[in-house]
């Protein structure tokens, strides 16, 4: 018999009634920061939080442009993009005081992009014994920070030249 992992804390997510258009291509055009999440904004790419997220402080960082690759983007817009990670991370960790962070691109729905058609970038928070008997036995996860005071929290920080 296979092993279930179960993730009812993504269930909200599943039942959502799901958006038509690209989440990131509404991100980027609303001009609502607080409403779409976003966190920041630079010339090429910006960073918005995940609405369902894994972790306190899960960030997402896409190109302003709808590419699904990175071979779409300009090498300035790679340039910005990692340059946006790396910042990202070390506001995180600063932070959140994180004892590691999971980052990661998906590509195309067969490598389980959930928005094929624009990639992100994940950075999500970790900490030691985060897997804890909440998750494992009572299958909830625990997220103990509002998303807007998450939001409120990082814009400052990113705004802040961190």
């Amino acid at each position: 018999m296979p092993d279930v992992l179960f993730a009812p804390w993504r269930y909200e997510y599943l039942v959502s009634e799901k958006q038509l258009g690209c989440i990131f291509c509404e991100a980027a055009a609303s001009r609502d920061d607080d409403a779409s999440l976003v966190v920041y904004r630079g010339r090429s790419v910006f960073a918005l939080l995940n609405r369902f997220p894994y972790t306190n402080g899960h960030v997402m960082v896409a190109p302003l442009a709808h590419e699904a690759w990175l071979s779409e983007s300009s090498p300035e817009t790679l340039s910005e993009l990692i340059a946006l990670v790396a910042r990202t991370q070390a506001i995180l960790v600063a932070e959140y005081r994180t004892d590691g962070l999971n980052v990661g691109v998906n590509f195309g729905s067969a490598a389980g992009a959930g928005i094929a058609g624009h990639y992100h970038v994940h950075a999500v928070p970790r900490w030691a014994g985060d897997t804890n008997f909440m998750t494992v036995a009572g299958n909830v996860r625990v997220v103990p920070e509002e998303l807007s005071v998450t939001r409120r929290r990082l814009a400052a920080l990113f705004s802040g030249g961190a």
